[in-house]
């Protein structure tokens, strides 16, 4: 029997939309391999965001995006930069779970190293979060059920690595229940979050469709 027949068609549908959602040029998605335990189905999606070394030409908000510009502003050889990093996974679950309030269940995972000044602000956990309720109601992802928590990383080096300066990064793992199997604005969203922790201005152009899954 084909693997595929076996599939449900509400998480199929899911698949198909997330394949049509539209992603700006700066976030790298692949297909990266799902948990097996937390659901029936399940489909993972890893994302970078880099902002090439010939430099993009925009002015980002915050973060490490604005040195990686200015460094790729000094020469053409500078390499991608990597600005943030995160994970989005789509969980189905045909018998419903009551702790999602739904079938389907959202999980992300968002990380990015932050410049001194925005790294100690007290409200930035508050802050990530309003980024992202803000992004889906922008994109009208309809969602319930959604939380998550906000850390803030402090990185310190010694002895033989004491040179090296110390960092501070974000990271938000957030999950909701979205309201139909038509996910694909949720991804939109999500995509937007991971750019905004990265620093870049939001941009209404440049937008590029998220490419087929990748055949073994």
């Amino acid at each position: 029997m084909n693997a595929l027949a076996q599939v449900p068609s509400e998480f199929l549908h899911a698949l198909e939309t997330l394949r049509k959602a539209r992603c700006r040029r700066e976030l790298r998605l692949d297909e990266i391999p799902a948990p097996s335990r937390l659901a029936p189905f399940a489909v993972a999606l890893g994302a970078e965001v880099v902002v090439s070394g010939q430099g993009s030409g925009t002015a980002p908000v915050h973060g490490p995006a604005a040195m990686a510009l200015a460094a790729a502003a000094v020469g053409d050889n500078a390499e991608d930069d990597e600005l943030a990093t995160g994970r989005f996974i789509l969980l189905y679950d045909p018998d419903g779970s009551a702790v999602w309030d739904g079938e389907f269940r959202i999980v992300t995972y968002i990380r990015a190293q932050l410049e001194a000044e925005m790294g100690n602000d007290e409200m930035l956990g508050t802050v990530a979060w309003a980024w992202l309720v803000e992004a889906l109601e922008n994109h009208k992802a309809p969602y319930r059920a959604a939380g998550g928590t906000a850390t803030r990383v402090l990185s310190e080096s010694f002895g033989t690595l004491s040179g090296r300066p110390g960092s501070i990064d974000i990271e938000l793992r957030a999950s909701w229940t979205p309201t139909s199997s038509d996910v694909s604005s949720h991804l939109e969203a999500w995509s937007d979050m991971v750019c905004t922790f990265a620093g870049l201005p939001p941009l209404p152009d440049g937008v590029s469709a998220l490419p087929r899954r990748r055949r073994s």
